[in-house]
């Protein structure tokens, strides 16, 4: 078990590097990145080009409702529930309670599986893109034409590294292979899908919509998280404690991140995000309390199983602040 857990890590961390590589961050030679990267996606089963593409469109639209690319919210009509104004709390508790047991399958399934939902479905993926898109497909909706090659690159790429593994495991026996790789795999797979997630889900980080939605706003809408203390740093190269710079500053190399995270603090003062608390503890909490946003509103916050927000909008939220209502407070004086 200690192996599945360390080598996992490691696995993750191939992973990591490749995204950095895909960010042109690792060598000046576009080659290289592309070298290194490919051979670390294609190592944990991960088509490089593929989800090059993708993430590259996920920095250009970070929390973007119509332009994102992954874990677009649910809203209140997905769940077929009344309007905000005559919804009761029984409404909401009748779509939401769950029992514990259940609750914890839905965070296994997500945490074991999730990342090949969206690689092959689409799951919770960009509303704009068709039914059955996928990330194996040149003519996906996902990719551009001039991406196309890489694409098919990338599926060859699979195609041999799943041809050795059958090879190896035909080899030295299926036991050998699921302890050695397979496990190490699947648990890989949960730390992916628990950086990303946490990336941009959290009661606190809003969601916008094309009139209000901006670069930065967009950027600066993620959480910075010590994702498994030092060793998430050392071996994610910072990935989760560094997130916000790395939005703000894609270009620069991992090393660099926490330098300019510490300017980031200076300027962002208190509106600097950042989560202290145990990573499983913040996945819980964001799991159960984001369940949903509202249909409308260009600002607009998960709310949680009560149908209530963590937060609220601040009046200067707008570039038009709504005109405030005068309420009489005492005769002769008003607010």
């Amino acid at each position: 078990m200690a192996y599945w857990l360390a080598q996992s890590v490691i696995l993750a961390g191939f992973f990591s590097m490749a995204h950095e590589a895909g960010h042109g961050t690792l060598s000046p030679y576009r080659w290289v990145n592309n070298l290194i990267g490919f051979c670390l996606h294609t190592f944990v089963l991960c088509p490089y080009f593929a989800w090059r593409a993708s993430h590259r469109q996920h920095h250009q639209a970070a929390m973007s409702l119509e332009r994102d690319e992954n874990y677009i919210p649910r809203t209140r009509s997905h769940f077929k529930l009344p309007s905000e104004s005559t919804a009761r709390i029984v409404d909401y508790h009748d779509m939401f309670d769950e029992t514990p047991i259940y609750m914890l399958g839905r965070m296994l399934f997500m945490q074991t599986f999730g990342w090949y939902a969206y690689m092959f479905a689409n799951a919770r993926g960009s509303p704009r893109y068709p039914r059955g898109t996928n990330h194996f497909s040149p003519y996906s909706a996902i990719f551009k034409p001039s991406e196309r090659s890489g694409i098919i690159i990338s599926d060859a790429g699979l195609i041999f590294m799943i041809t050795v593994l059958y090879m190896w495991a035909m080899s030295v026996g299926t036991s050998y292979f699921v302890k050695l790789y397979f496990i190490p795999y699947l648990v890989m797979n949960h730390w992916v899908v628990m950086l990303t997630y946490l990336h941009h889900t959290d009661p606190t980080i809003p969601e916008y919509r094309a009139k209000q939605w901006t670069f930065l706003r967009g950027a600066l809408s993620t959480v910075d998280r010590p994702l498994l203390g030092w060793a998430g740093r050392f071996f994610l190269h910072n990935v989760s404690h560094d997130h916000i710079s790395h939005h703000l500053f894609s270009s620069t190399p991992f090393y660099n991140q926490p330098l300019i995270t510490e300017h980031i603090k200076k300027v962002l003062k208190d509106d600097y995000n950042y989560d202290s608390s145990n990573t499983f503890r913040a996945l819980y909490r964001t799991f159960t309390q984001c369940r949903f946003i509202e249909d409308t509103g260009d600002i607009v916050f998960f709310k949680n199983r009560n149908g209530q927000t963590t937060r609220a909008l601040a009046l200067d939220a707008f570039d038009n602040p709504p005109d405030i209502v005068l309420v009489p407070l005492e005769k002769n004086k008003t607010k």
